[in-house]
């Protein structure tokens, strides 16, 4: 039995906090799949030779988190078309004996949108706070959709630059001290910056929602609290908001399909299982 059981992982370090497991073991049981799937911390230093043994120790694949999504992306021989425009790997699976490298982020991202938000990508021009992995991720999501309009806000207007130079046409980089014009007209504002993330010690506000027109869509990838500081007060300001939890969720559908051969849903019960997991730790 042990011989047929399929194995996937997810990397990071630390990576105790990570709720991969709960996710994957809730739909591995749904579907009743021998497989088992569990968080491994593995330093820097030690990365190659992980990934190098995968195959060896009987790994089908896994997700991997910080900081290795950015290293990982040199030691696959295989990206896909998401890994290539982000410049990071959070998803690797075999292929035809060679180790692919994905990036499942930007799918997370816009499926969440597209169950809560339904009508987000027909709302307009969108403004991305940050500029790190997660916002390439979201911009790569935005363009994939169409939207038209990107604005990126960074404190270092350097890196704002450097995305728009990576995502081209339709994209724009502004200084912080611009945000309150931009929000005018403001269909879609997404915070990708560790500003209302528990245990970061940056309180207030990325940006004003009250100076957002009545019909955008406010969303905040981070998902501890679900509810951030600036999602509060949008909601409080009557706007339609989207907690970062359902990008969590949805991301992690794509592998689960690669490496258990099912694709899961994102249902009510998996996020229920998920907030209360976050209510305990809390």
């Amino acid at each position: 039995m042990a011989e047929s059981l399929k194995k996937a992982f997810v990397i990071g370090h630390p990576i105790a906090h990570s709720r991969s497991p709960k996710i994957h073991g809730h739909w591995l049981a749904a579907h009743g799949i021998a497989g088992n799937y569990q968080a491994i911390d593995v330093a820097p230093q030690d990365l190659s030779a992980f990934i190098g043994a995968m195959g060896k120790n009987g790994l089908r694949g896994g997700n991997v988190t910080i900081p290795h999504k950015e290293a990982v992306f040199a030691l696959v021989g295989r990206l896909d078309t998401a890994a290539e425009a982000i410049g990071a790997v959070n998803t690797l699976w075999f292929e035809d004996g060679m180790l692919c490298g994905g990036n499942t982020d930007a799918y997370g991202f816009a499926a969440n949108l597209d169950e809560h938000a339904p009508h987000w990508v027909a709302n307009g021009p969108a403004l991305v706070l940050g500029a790190g992995g997660a916002a390439r991720a979201v911009v790569h999501a935005l363009k994939i959709r169409g939207v038209k309009d990107i604005r990126i806000v960074n404190r270092t207007l350097a890196r704002a630059v450097e995305l728009r130079d990576r995502f081209g046409a339709g994209v724009s980089a502004h200084p912080q001290a611009a945000v309150p014009d931009l929000l005018g007209d403001c269909g879609l504002l997404v915070n990708t910056t560790s500003v209302g993330m528990a245990g970061k010690g940056e309180g207030g506000l990325p940006a004003d929602p009250s100076r957002l027109p009545d019909r955008a869509v406010v969303t905040d990838i981070v998902y501890v609290p679900l509810e951030t500081p600036l999602l509060a007060a949008a909601r409080r300001r009557g706007l339609k908001v989207v907690d970062g939890l359902g990008m969590l969720l949805h991301q992690a559908a794509p592998g689960f399909e690669r490496w258990f051969g099912v694709r899961p849903e994102v249902t009510a019960s998996l996020r229920a299982l998920i907030v209360a997991d976050l209510g305990a730790a809390a």
